[in-house]
């Protein structure tokens, strides 16, 4: 009813929790993010920005139904199976399939960048991963990232619009940032290859949490920043060298 009676606009409490949960909400779409974006560079150029849009799209649909079933969000925290005194929830076992699954992507992905794919080779092999095919591993991943969300958005706000207007932010800076993110991802194989073993740090991190080890992603963010940032500098190293070589020449 605040809302209504725009209460809200003069509630610090409300304000402050709506920034932070909006730049949380980001960073934790980061991870989707990347994941999308070397999904999607698997299928032909003219069908990539399409695939990103379709699944980001997907992903605020989960978050916005999931934050439209709160009550079944809390009801995945409860235990259902139970081994050795070690209870497990559903939330856990959607924590620890995710996790697998990014895992096996994570490794497949790095497998065909280091060995090479025999199929790739042949004629037409660009089409071989199929718009649905993208998308619905897309959809699948998109529901273990918009639980966490999710979960975090009910921890964080006790008002359900400002849990909305989080999530909605957070997708449409990802959608914004999806394409130059994802050229950038494809210009710079090494960058390429940080974002793959970012994905699977995050599955580590994910089965983790589903076995009920915390590690804070702030531990993850911090390194895939640093290795970002030394390779920000490897290539500034090597832009310099080549622009002195090239002067070395024009001067010769």
């Amino acid at each position: 009813m605040e809302f209504f009676t725009f209460a809200w606009i003069t509630d610090p409490a409300i304000w402050a929790s709506l920034i932070t949960l909006m730049a949380l909400e980001i960073v934790l779409g980061i991870d989707n993010l990347v994941f999308i974006s070397i999904l999607a560079a698997r299928l032909p150029l003219e069908e990539q920005s399409k695939a990103r849009k379709v699944g980001l799209a997907l992903a605020l649909i989960t978050r916005l139904a999931l934050l439209g079933a709160l009550a079944w969000i809390v009801g995945l925290t409860q235990p259902i199976l139970t081994i050795a005194n070690f209870a497990l929830s559903w939330r856990d076992l959607i924590l620890i399939g995710g996790g697998l699954f990014l895992l096996y992507k994570a490794t497949h992905e790095i497998h065909n960048e280091v060995e090479g794919d025999l199929a790739d080779q042949e004629p037409g092999a660009a089409k071989a991963a199929t718009f649905m095919a993208v998308v619905t591993q897309i959809a699948i991943i998109d529901i273990v990232f918009s639980l966490d969300s999710v979960i975090t958005a009910v921890g964080m706000a006790d008002d359900l619009w400002v849990m909305v207007v989080a999530v909605i932010t957070a997708i449409i800076v990802m959608i914004v940032a999806a394409d130059p993110l994802s050229r950038f991802i494809e210009q710079h194989p090494t960058v390429k290859m940080l974002a793959l073993s970012f994905l699977l740090l995050i599955g580590v991190l994910l089965i983790a949490e589903g076995l009920h080890f915390h590690i804070p992603k702030g531990y993850v963010y911090f390194a895939l920043a640093f290795s970002v940032l030394v390779e920000a500098l490897n290539t500034w190293v090597q832009r310099r060298r080549r622009r002195r070589r090239a002067a070395a020449k024009a001067a010769a």
